[in-house]
């Protein structure tokens, strides 16, 4: 499927058919499909877990899955948060913000949040493995925190002007995401799940907020921070409710 394969294209460096031939119209109308590809990373950690658990202890299978995630996704998300946290930290007016954050170099804002990050996403996935209950979050985290991205496109503006492919995810896309993020809630943690998709729904209302008022909309970098912000939620959720 063209559309499916776009979205493993934009959201991962896994190889897929005409990975180099998608434009911003084909990777808005995929959105409905990042959920399923969050669902494939997550497999991939779960894979990961099974293979490691009876040899490494849990503080380094937490490391090597954060690990499979910067090497499955380029770090994208991780970059978007370096970005967003330099940008916002450091800017005072709406173009200042948007100015630093096109600026990939990483200041000691962006530096920040990747040091917190790492140590949160390693200490909580450990606890999780630690206590045998890493399986469904490790699943529900980056589901959930791509399924995050779609209505902050759909119900937000881009704040620059682009040809950006927020502009081309609609209510279509939102409906079909948010089917597949419930059943992947429902099925990998039934109402734990549910609870963790609320978790990331109020954290992304949140930040949407944040971002209208900082900026007037949404950017690349706010929504890879976005998913950061949720998969996190869902790992501290996960560790609560266990």
């Amino acid at each position: 499927m063209r559309s499916l394969a776009a979205s493993i294209a934009f959201l991962t460096r896994i190889p897929v058919p005409g990975g180099g031939h998608f434009d911003a119209g084909d990777v808005g109308r995929s959105a409905r499909w990042f959920p399923a590809v969050g669902l494939l990373i997550g497999g991939v950690y779960v894979l990961l877990l099974r293979a490691l658990t009876l040899y490494l202890p849990p503080g380094v299978i937490a490391v090597l899955i954060v690990l499979a995630e910067a090497l499955l996704t380029g770090a994208l998300h991780m970059d978007a948060l370096a970005d967003m946290a330099d940008g916002f930290g450091g800017g005072h007016t709406r173009e200042d913000v948007l100015r630093i954050m096109r600026d990939h170099a990483i200041g000691s804002y962006g530096a920040t949040a990747l040091i917190l990050l790492v140590a949160l996403k390693v200490t909580a996935i450990s606890a999780l493995v630690q206590h045998q209950q890493a399986v469904p979050y490790l699943i529900l985290a980056p589901a959930l925190g791509r399924w995050s991205i779609v209505p902050l496109c759909r119900f937000l503006t881009y704040a620059r002007e682009s040809k950006a492919v927020a502009n081309h995810i609609g209510t279509v896309e939102l409906v079909w995401a948010s089917l597949i993020a419930g059943a992947v809630a429902s099925l990998a943690a039934s109402w734990r799940g549910l609870v963790c998709w609320i978790a990331v729904a109020v954290i992304t209302v949140w930040f949407g907020r944040v971002c209208s008022r900082r900026i007037g909309g949404i950017t690349g970098d706010t929504l890879g921070a976005n998913v950061q912000f949720s998969e996190s939620i869902v790992l501290l959720s996960g560790l609560i409710l266990s």
